[in-house]
């Protein structure tokens, strides 16, 4: 009995605290499990919402300025008022340039034509009781539509004498006002328009004389300060596309080139480490520091045009490298050696093993990378500015070497606008414009991903 007592089982009040302990350490483990995802899950759905709520401000002001108010009319080519010679044509023996210098003296003579009569009367055939405040029903319609009659009577002088049923864009002010824009309960001294103006508009717009149609000019015309209602952003998104193309042609070859040497070619010392570093820190700079590089070198050094596409490319460019070499050497060190290893051992040489067996693999990383950083070059204003691309130009570069614009300007340059209730619409609609580039990009880049890879 005293050996049986010397040595007792181990009494079970000890293996029930056991138990217990072990039970609330499950308990406060599960608890901190579901902490975890509870924060984890509200942080994906704050980003989720304060994503949807900035896409939902911006469609829904931007949305309603690609519906722009137009007046649709009959316009009377009355050759009463466009009293011009018949158009030059050319005579037996007569040269080039003196048909040319014809040409331009008849274009003067068309240029000289009362076209501001030609819309105040094609408005009061709507608007009888006007006749008497021609200035006033010219309100109606923007400053820019009679160089529109101009031009189609110098395309095709058989227009006078004529009527055209016309579509005119109205007046900014008039689109602000039918669209609701402006508080239509202030006093006259802080109305944009007369009274007699906004009752003309309204009444035209209750008998569908004034429509609100999807607005083509915000797409093909260039930016405007005389007659704000036909600005656009034609010039600014050439002048994007500009860009781009110089980045894709220069950033993306040198970055991949770049990427290729270092990862597969350089040896390892203290040299490489030192451009490494380079071009890991040239990734951080501010995109502003760029805009400083190359105003100096760019436009002082090399006198290269201000305000140009080029410049602006050649600055992205070098934005646009670090990213570029930066995103292609990852997508190289995900290669497996095994690939190399094979490579080499049936006979081929280094750059063989590189160009026909890594390269073809890692392409469809170098691809998203590239895309991505030219994406996101394109989005950049901050440099821009600083190479005088913000200048007003109303006119579509032709070349990478003409003057321009580019979209994240052109949205810096509508938000400061004075008629802020015109323009903060359009301002929105051009961020929509510039998203849908910069998404389909990245699109883009997603699909070549998914065409390309391959699997081993």
């Amino acid at each position: 009995m005293d050996i049986q007592q010397a040595q007792p089982n181990p009494p079970a009040a000890a293996s029930d605290k056991r138990r217990v302990r072990v039970e609330k350490s499950l308990q406060r483990r599960h608890r901190a499990e579901r902490r975890f995802r509870f924060i984890g899950m509200s942080a994906v759905v704050f980003g989720l919402g304060m994503v949807a709520l900035l896409f939902i401000s911006i469609l829904a002001k931007g949305l309603p300025a690609f519906w722009q108010a137009t007046v649709v009319t009959e316009v009377y080519f009355d050759p009463e008022i466009i009293r011009v010679d018949p158009r030059p044509v050319a005579q037996p023996g007569e040269s080039p340039a003196q048909l040319r210098e014809r040409e331009m003296a008849w274009q003067t003579q068309v240029t000289m034509v009362n076209w501001n009569r030609i819309l105040e009367d094609s408005l009061i055939a709507h608007l009888p009781e006007a006749a008497s405040a021609r200035p006033r029903v010219r309100q109606l319609v923007t400053s820019g539509e009679r160089f529109k009659l101009r031009d189609m009577v110098v395309e095709n002088p058989g227009l006078i004498g004529q009527r055209a049923q016309l579509k005119l864009l109205a007046d900014a002010n008039v689109d602000v006002w039918l669209k609701g824009n402006i508080d239509r309960s202030l006093p006259d001294a802080q109305q944009q328009l007369p009274p007699e103006v906004r009752a003309w508009a309204d009444q035209l717009y209750e008998r569908g004389v004034i429509q609100m149609r999807f607005s083509t000019t915000l797409f093909v015309n260039p930016d405007s300060r005389g007659s704000l209602a036909s600005a656009g952003l034609a010039g600014a998104f050439v002048g994007s596309l500009y860009m781009m193309l110089i980045v894709i042609l220069l950033a993306v070859p040198v970055g991949v080139a770049s990427a290729v040497y270092l990862e597969e070619f350089a040896p390892r010392n203290r040299f490489t480490d030192l451009i490494e570093v380079n071009i890991n820190n040239l990734a951080a700079v501010p995109s502003i520091i760029f805009g400083l590089l190359g105003a100096a070198v760019f436009i002082n050094w090399f006198g290269m045009p201000l305000s140009a596409p080029i410049v602006g490319g050649l600055v992205l460019s070098l934005m646009t490298l670090p990213t570029v070499i930066i995103a292609t050497r990852s997508t190289l060190k995900a290669i497996p050696p095994s690939i190399r290893q094979a490579a080499l051992g049936i006979g081929a040489s280094k750059v063989q093993t590189i160009l026909h067996h890594v390269l073809p693999l890692a392409l469809p990383g170098i691809l998203t990378g590239a895309i991505i950083g030219v994406a996101q070059a394109i989005g950049e204003t901050a440099p821009l500015l600083l190479i005088g691309m913000s200048a007003f130009v109303a006119a579509i570069p032709g070349t990478p070497f003409d003057q321009s614009t580019a979209l994240p300007v052109q949205i810096y340059l509508w938000q400061g606008n004075e008629l802020r209730n015109f323009f903060e619409a359009r301002t929105s609609a051009a961020i929509i414009v510039l998203l849908a580039l910069m998404l389909s990009l990245n699109a883009f880049a997603i699909w070549l991903r998914k065409r390309f890879e391959k699997r081993w």
